[in-house]
Parts: structure tokens; C-alpha cells; sequence
């Protein structure tokens, strides 16, 4: 309610003899939203509502001017603090030292609210599990609509899993317990000869990750991911983001050691200048990575000089911008270990999840630990919906890509 109203109720209450109908106003929208924060269960504290504010009552009490605001007030402040979530309890307990029935009717009315917020974002989280299932049944049903008038709905999803498959048949990437580095750079000989049985989990596995580098030109999208295309996209762009940040952050550390990078407030410095340097890396990467380098050499030289350290010579300084602009290049070393390094994290946290995957961080990823979390679980959240979405299609489709005796072989092994 605006002020204007609160000013009027406050003439109408001082005027002789008093004016209660703004009372009767508010009165009637408090009794109404106490009665919305009540369950189905709580039929006693209903009626004991019901009969206290009395509308009719009220009225008759208010055209003989006996109309007890504070009592009436009191009562609303008891009924407020049996009602209200333990986070509004000092809230509810400072209104009973308001002595003003103007600013006390104020203040009840602003923490009922409040209250009645609490009550809405109580029942979506009591009814989310319920939406959520619903959203699935429903998704799956429209598709299966289209896929009625369409037979060739799902041959660009097909398509994405068998290539997926394939790669995996030709290359089996892994998702090791231990924090081995040496696997980024594909399989050991041993592997190769003997590749692990393919399982469906692998193969959506590696399908998801493929997204994450689809060319922009090939029209060929899984029909099962269109919806979720730009979200996809959005995690491309923060992965990239985290590739570039990553290998900046472990060049400028070969230069500095550990005495600035064991610092997280040096750390995060930083991360914010590489951030907001690298928005317009996508469209102009060569001047976007020359500031980050400066940024950061002159971030290091001066952190280096406020420690009593000596600073990096000239020849030090030089390599380090050096290395550090070469980032810009997508063939540059570093990057391309970081970029690997990064896909397969993001591929253990769909087999093992976000939390066991950062246990084991291969080597120059520690330092975005934070970044990675996030965006894991963005990925696992995204996949995971659209699996219970599509997955009856995608048991379908991977039945023809995997023969029953890998299947077999994998559930064995998987015991």
C-alpha cells in the first residue's frame, strides 16, 4: 500500500471520534492473507481466525467506536509468530515494540509479505519434484506427436550417437580415479589394442562432450537437443572462457612461482582482469590476449616489488609476454592441453559427478576449481533433464550401435 494510505488511516484513527474504515480495510486483507499461509491440516487456528476477525463483528464494533486496534494488533502479532518461518522471527518480534497503531498495523502488514512470499516459494519447492516429472512426461509426449508425423524425426540424433560411438570404438577416452595427466593425450598402447566394451553411459557421455564443439555450419543438430541448442551454446562460450583463463593463469605461475599464486587474493585479481578483458577475445582474440598480458605482467611486476621480491628481469618479462600472447593462437600448446583438460573433467562429471571429479583435478586446472564446479553442474543438470526427456528414444537408437555381448560384458564389469 502507498503512503498516501497510511497517512489517511493515521488522520482517521487521531480524528474525534475516529474514522475506521481504512481499519477495516486493512483489517480485512490481513485476516485474508493469515488465512492463506494456513495448511489444509489447520482447521482449529481457521475458525479461531475466522470468529477473532470477524468482519460483520468488526463493523458493528467499529460504528460504535469500540473498535480495539491494539488488541486486535496484538492478536495478529501472536497468530504472525506461530505462522511465520524461523526467518521472520525476529522480524515479527521487533514489531512489538512498536507503539504507534499506525506504524505497528505498517510494519505487520510489510511482514505478512513476507510471509506470504515464504508460503508461495514453499509450495513450488513442495511442488517441484511434481512440475518437474510432468515437464518430462510432457516434453517426451510432444515430441512423440511429432515423431507420429515425422518417422524421420530422429535420424540427425541417430546419426550424433553413432558417431559418438564411433569415436569411441576408435579411440576410447577415459575418466580416470587418479589425477594421471598422461591421459589427456589419448589411450596407452594397451588400450588401444583393447579398447573397453562400449556402454550406453559412454556413448551419451561423448555425444553431450561433441556438442560442446559443434560447428556452427552443420545444420545436422540432434532434433532430441534443438531446445536446449542455446544453453549448450552459452556453456561453449563460458568453457571457452575458462580454457583462455586457465592457460593464462598457468603461464603467468611458471614466472611468478608459487609465492603470488599461493596468495587467492592474487589469484582472483587476476581472474577479474582476464575476465573482462576476454569479452571480445571471440571477435578480436590477437588485441584482447595483448592487454590480458600486459595487464598480468604488470600485475606480477608490481606484486613482486610490494613483497620485496626481485622483480622478473627483462629477458624473463619478454618470454613471459611472449607465451602468453601466443594464448590467442588455437594450435598454442598449452591452451590445447587446458582445452583437453577441461573436456575431460566435464566427461567425468557425467559418469562420477561434479563433486568426485574435482577430487582428482588434472594439473593446471586447480586454479579455476571454483569456475569448473560451476559449469559442471550446469552441464550435468542440462544433461540430465534431457535424458529424462529423450532416454526411452536413446535406449532405442544405442540397442543397434551396441551389441549384446559388449553390453553384457560392460554390466558384468560394472557389478
Amino acid at each position: 500500500m502507498h503512503n498516501a494510505f497510511w497517512d489517511h488511516l493515521k488522520e482517521q484513527l487521531s480524528a474525534t471520534p475516529p474514522d475506521f474504515s481504512c481499519a477495516l480495510e486493512l483489517l480485512k486483507e490481513i485476516k485474508e492473507i493469515l488465512l492463506s499461509l494456513l495448511l489444509p491440516r489447520q482447521n482449529r487456528l481457521r475458525i479461531e481466525i475466522e470468529e477473532t476477525l470477524d468482519m460483520d463483528l468488526l463493523k458493528e464494533e467499529a460504528k460504535h467506536g469500540a473498535l480495539k486496534i491494539p488488541s486486535l494488533s496484538k492478536y495478529v502479532l501472536n497468530m504472525m509468530a506461530l505462522l511465520c518461518a524461523p526467518v521472520r522471527d525476529e522480524a515479527v518480534q521487533k514489531l512489538e515494540s512498536i507503539t504507534d497503531p499506525v506504524w505497528l498495523l505498517r510494519g505487520i502488514f510489510q511482514v505478512l509479505g513476507l510471509m506470504k512470499m515464504d508460503m508461495v516459494n514453499y509450495t513450488i519447492q513442495s511442488l517441484q519434484p511434481h512440475l518437474q516429472e510432468h515437464s518430462i512426461q510432457y516434453e517426451r509426449a510432444k515430441f512423440q506427436e511429432l515423431l507420429n508425423k515425422q518417422p524421420s524425426l530422429l535420424n540427425h540424433t541417430t546419426k550424433w550417437l553413432t558417431q559418438a560411438a564411433a569415436e569411441l570404438t576408435t579411440s576410447p577416452p577415459t575418466c580416470p580415479d587418479t589425477s594421471d595427466s598422461s591421459s589427456v593425450a589419448g589411450p596407452s598402447p594397451n588400450e588401444a589394442k583393447n579398447p573397453e566394451p562400449l556402454s550406453p553411459t559412454m556413448v551419451l557421455s561423448q555425444g553431450f562432450l561433441n556438442l560442446l564443439l559443434w560447428d556452427p555450419e552443420n545444420e545436422e543438430f540432434p532434433e532430441t537437443l534443438l531446445m536446449d541448442r542455446t544453453r549448450l551454446q552459452e556453456l561453449e562460450s563460458q568453457l571457452h572462457q575458462l580454457t583462455i583463463m586457465a592457460s593464462v593463469l598457468l603461464v603467468a605461475s611458471s614466472f611468478s612461482g608459487s609465492v603470488l599464486f599461493g596468495s587467492p587474493q592474487f589469484v582472483d585479481k587476476l581472474k577479474r582482469i582476464t575476465k573482462s578483458l576476454l569479452e571480445d577475445f571471440h571477435s578480436r582474440p590477437e588485441e584482447a590476449i595483448l592487454s590480458v598480458s600486459e595487464q598480468v605482467s604488470q600485475e606480477i611486476h608490481q606484486s613482486l616489488r610490494n613483497m620485496g621480491l626481485a622483480a622478473l628481469s627483462s629477458d624473463n618479462a619478454t618470454s613471459l609476454m611472449g607465451q602468453l600472447q601466443n594464448i590467442a593462437r588455437k594450435e598454442n600448446c598449452v591452451r590445447s592441453v587446458i582445452d583437453q583438460r577441461i573436456h575431460l573433467f566435464l566427461k567425468c562429471c557425467l559418469v562420477l559427478g561434479v563433486q568426485r571429479s574435482l577430487l582428482d583435478l588434472p594439473g593446471g586446472l586447480t586454479l579455476i576449481e571454483a569456475e569448473l564446479a560451476e559449469l559442471g553442474q550446469k552441464f550435468i543438470n542440462l544433461t540430465h533433464h534431457n535424458q529424462e526427456v529423450f532416454g526411452p528414444y536413446y535406449t532405442e537408437i544405442l540397442k543397434t550401435l551396441i551389441s549384446p555381448a559388449q553390453a553384457l560384458e560392460t554390466k558384468v564389469e560394472s557389478v
